[in-house]
């Protein structure tokens, strides 16, 4: 079981306060979570294939393809822009100059 001079040692550690009424509680559940990943390190995995998820879902892909609008759909977009000039939309300048 891990002792509460480890769990002072990891809060520590990771610049965290706990209380002395927690330091017992997280001892314990420390203590729980280690020896959980301790049966999991007795199992024995040989032989079988590694996984990296189980739902047999795929992603649904497509290929990305630049979308070309027609050169009258372009300039029905300038049109209706509020200020136009030379066939670009025009906006007010961001950057001082």
């Amino acid at each position: 079981m891990i002792d509460k001079e480890t769990i002072q040692q990891l809060a520590k550690l990771a610049r965290i306060e706990i209380s002395l009424e927690r330091e017992e509680q997280l001892a314990k559940d420390v203590s729980k979570i280690l020896d959980y990943v301790d049966a999991l390190k007795s199992v024995d995995t040989e032989g079988l294939p590694e996984v990296s998820q189980v739902t047999g879902l795929k992603n649904a892909l497509r290929e990305d393809l630049p979308a070309v609008a027609g050169e009258q759909v372009s300039q029905e977009l300038v049109k209706s822009a509020p200020a136009s000039e030379n066939g670009y939309v025009k906006v007010k300048a961001i950057f001082e100059q």
